[in-house]
């Protein structure tokens, strides 16, 4: 039978692993300390008695989830931490952690949503959501595109490093059809213009009368690993629809990233 007690303890104890939780969470998004935060930090922070912190902290730093510097005193995420992001990045499934975001961008935008990663100097279609309507994109799971061309492949490159846009670059930008950036000025400009923008376009520069739009998806460490694209016919994804289908997808994909453990910067 449970008794009054039995509540409040349980209470008690849900309340004090919230705030264990909450010492966590604040020593990770605490950057503006990279050596640590003191006492009175995490007092102020998370508005705790400097007691009820010490009487938390204590079996974190038993478990070695936060640290604590002999010298200065100050505390710091400890190296289990490092145990269990390791182990939460091998499990996850990536296709399916975003196929409800996937779904859902489907269904709001009326279009064909791909989820593609890089193979540079290609694009790879890792997965897909047709369409709803009768005319639609042309693509498969596994299929390869250009970079350079594309608009997810261009996401992939305003995110990377020179060496990789320029090795892009050296390995031609033959046109595809009549809009295809083939000036390796004019497609750097494309990139930093992305970079602003938060999204990228391939203005029918692939495919002719096909329009795509997408936006990344970045890791734990903000780096891009994967990239969304919502493609359809030029006719039904105009020219004045790419804002809207941009504010969809960078919605999209900071959610996407949040629960894949990411970070958008």
């Amino acid at each position: 039978m449970t008794t009054a007690d039995d509540s409040a303890s349980r209470r008690n104890a849900s309340s004090s692993l919230r705030r264990a939780l909450g010492i966590l969470m604040h020593l990770a998004e605490d950057r503006g300390h990279p050596h640590g935060v003191t006492l009175t930090d995490l007092s102020t922070g998370l508005d705790l008695s400097k007691s009820t912190v010490l009487r938390l902290v204590a079996p974190l730093k038993d478990v070695r989830l936060v640290d604590q510097d002999p010298e200065s005193g100050r505390y710091r995420l400890g190296p289990q931490n490092a145990l269990l992001g390791q182990a939460y990045l091998e499990r996850r499934d990536t296709r399916q952690i975003a196929s409800p975001v996937l779904h859902r961008l489907a269904e709001e935008s009326g279009e064909t949503v791909h989820l593609v990663t890089f193979d540079p100097p290609e694009i790879v279609y890792i997965d897909k959501v047709e369409s709803p309507r009768a005319v639609r994109m042309h693509s498969r799971i596994g299929g390869r595109l250009p970079a350079y061309c594309t608009a997810t492949g261009k996401v992939f490159l305003a995110h990377s490093g020179d060496d990789v846009v320029e090795s892009v670059i050296a390995s031609g930008l033959p046109a595809r059809t009549p809009a295809t950036i083939t000036s390796p000025d004019r497609l750097r400009a494309e990139l930093d213009l992305i970079r602003g923008r938060g999204y990228a376009v391939d203005d029918v520069e692939n495919e002719q009368d096909i329009r795509c739009v997408a936006a990344p998806v970045h890791d734990h460490g903000g780096a891009v690993t994967t990239a969304v694209s919502i493609s359809g016919p030029a006719a039904r994804v105009t020219r004045e629809r790419l804002p809207e289908l941009g504010a969809l997808l960078l919605s999209a994909t900071r959610t996407l990233s949040s629960d894949l453990g990411g970070r958008t910067p």
